[in-house]
């Protein structure tokens, strides 16, 4: 390619990279994402500043493609691009209620232990359809470094670099060096996903095992000793037993043994035989531990998830517009000819997340998210159509700058103001406080959206005090079998904040599903003597609202003592 001919491509890309988001800022009605779309996200917002951050994102991405750095030290420099990038995210409040499940079941493990963490998980420890890896994991960290946040947020953002280093790996031994290192970068063109890193729930943690299931599945099949098969199934099992929709995401197994076929096909049949027989080993003994468990579990997800995904859908626009970059979407598309074109059925790897969401026609892009790694597989290869590895460098960077910016001056300082961070700034407030315990109360949502004290858990993560709660569940009287959060109506609460402090304390919090109105003392229990000490009435546009209300009698903060 000439000199003239990379230059107009290097204007071209630079165009359209800086086109698209008034494209997109203009058709945000189209985005009905439930947790950061466009309408909201930039309702308030004017792009004017966001498209300035795009030219120094645009100038910055030239000069990234001419570095040498990134093909040299490709697995080093993913996992330090994606930890650095992730950081500034770790300050967003916990926005997704399930979050609750998952510190509930990890802290029963921090103070009853393992033993007590797998004997008990389905029975007193309260499982909904949840698998128990990721909360064992949680709850191992919460056990042996501590129950802080912090801790939760450092194991996932590992993991989600990590993830994009394995993403480079799977891409390089699938084609080559250059095409497994954009599909990581392009891991930072999902908005969404970053978004999703610092939260306590299992789609990163499910994201790394199935990714890291894929590679060494392949790795041993063709040619691996005993380490590479007992990886493999080691890593299946974590899949499997992360979220119950990674069972179905590992049909892709069978596919990539046929596709990627071993030079000694006898050997590659009997690894991977030895690799399934271990899988089925580890986990049908879990499985007939738990097998009530289990089977109450999936008829759950029969009744109420799989019709679910009807109810709560969300436009395929809405993912592949708009929570990640077009140019990742349209390059996915252009790789499918090219690989139909050349024959190249190892393409099939990649673009089972394709098959995946077209199959079983699913929409939500939490149900998606484990396969993203395959999506910008899908992509890295589109970009075969382009000879010139600069300009392939230029655009997998202007993607992962632009997205950033989307990211950093759109949806971070969005969640930054939703109504979650009232519970974060509430719990932060009580550790400025003297008092060990923490009595809490909870009010009705406005509507039967969900049940408030689903909250609780999300209070006790944010704050060091012990909580005691000794109000019953408030239940509406309809409407609970086909709510979204419907696992807030089942909840149980579990005992240890119950039986946390018999005396109770002169600190008392309140949440509540409306907006506080005038404080009185007497608002809980009867109790005359609280003063109010603290208001948290931050709100936004989510049906599910959680006000914080901080009331005491003789408690002072630690700078006041």
């Amino acid at each position: 390619m000439g000199r003239l001919e990379k230059t107009d491509s290097i204007l071209i890309v630079s165009f359209l990279t800086l086109i698209i988001l008034p494209i997109l800022y203009t058709l945000r009605n189209l985005d009905d994402n439930t947790l950061t779309s466009w309408r909201w996200v930039f309702s308030d917002t004017g792009i004017g500043r966001v498209l300035s951050f795009i030219i120094v994102g645009i100038v910055l991405s030239f000069f990234f493609s001419k570095l040498s750095f990134p093909e040299r030290h490709p697995a080093p420099f993913l996992f330090i691009l994606s930890f650095v990038t992730v950081l500034p995210l770790w300050e967003e409040p916990e926005v997704i209620l399930d979050a609750s499940r998952y510190f509930i079941q990890a802290k029963y493990l921090e103070l009853y232990g393992i033993s007590y963490f797998f004997r008990e998980w389905g029975r007193e420890i309260f499982a909904w359809t949840d698998m128990p890896v990721v909360p064992f994991f949680y709850g191992i960290i919460f056990r042996y470094l501590g129950e802080s946040r912090i801790f939760i947020q450092l194991f996932n953002t590992l993991l989600f670099s990590l993830t994009a280093v394995v993403t480079y790996l799977l891409g390089r031994f699938l084609w080559d060096r250059e095409t497994g290192l954009s599909a990581g970068i392009l891991l930072l063109g999902i908005p969404y996903l970053l978004t999703q890193v610092p939260l306590m729930l299992v789609d990163i943690p499910t994201m790394f095992f199935l990714t890291l299931s894929i590679f060494v599945f392949i790795r041993s099949v063709r040619g691996g000793g005993i380490l590479w098969i007992l990886l493999a199934s080691l890593s299946v099992f974590l899949a499997i037993f992360s979220k119950f929709s990674a069972v179905l995401m590992l049909s892709i197994l069978p596919v990539a043994a046929i596709v990627c076929p071993a030079q000694d096909r006898r050997k590659a049949i009997l690894n991977m035989c030895m690799i399934m027989f271990i899988v089925c080993i580890l986990s049908g003994s879990l499985f007939l531990i738990k097998y009530d468990v289990f089977r109450s579990q999936i008829a759950l997800l029969s009744s109420y998830q799989w019709p679910g995904l009807e109810r709560w859908h969300e436009g395929f626009s809405s993912t592949f517009l708009f929570q990640s970059h077009p140019f990742i979407t349209i390059l996915a598309l252009i790789a499918v000819p090219i690989a139909i074109k050349k024959r190249d059925w190892r393409f099939l790897i990649a673009g089972w997340f394709a098959v995946f969401i077209l199959t079983l026609h699913v929409k939500r892009i939490r149900y998606i998210l484990p396969l993203f790694p395959l999506f910008t597989l899908m992509a890295s290869y589109g970009l075969h159509i382009i000879a010139d590895r600069e300009i392939k460098r230029f655009i997998v960077f202007c993607v992962a700058a632009s997205s950033a910016v989307t990211l950093f001056f759109g949806f971070l300082p969005f969640l930054n103001r939703a109504g979650a961070i009232n519970l974060r700034d509430a719990g932060r407030y009580l550790d400025t406080l003297g008092c060990e315990t923490v009595e809490v109360y909870t009010l009705p949502q406005k509507t039967p959206i969900g049940n408030t004290e689903a909250a609780i858990p999300i209070l006790d993560l944010f704050t060091t005090k012990r909580i005691l709660y000794r109000q019953g569940q408030m239940l509406p009287s309809q409407g609970i079998e086909t709510s979204p959060l419907r696992f807030t109506y089942e909840l149980k609460l579990p005992r240890f904040y119950y039986e946390t402090d018999n005396k109770g304390g002169p600190l008392i919090a309140i949440l509540s599903g409306e907006r506080p109105g005038s404080f009185r003392g007497d608002m809980v229990n009867g109790e005359q003597e609280l003063k109010l000490m603290k208001e948290f009435s931050a709100s936004d546009v989510f049906l599910f609202r959680t006000f914080v209300i901080i009331a005491g009698k003789g408690c002072l903060s630690i700078d006041e003592q």
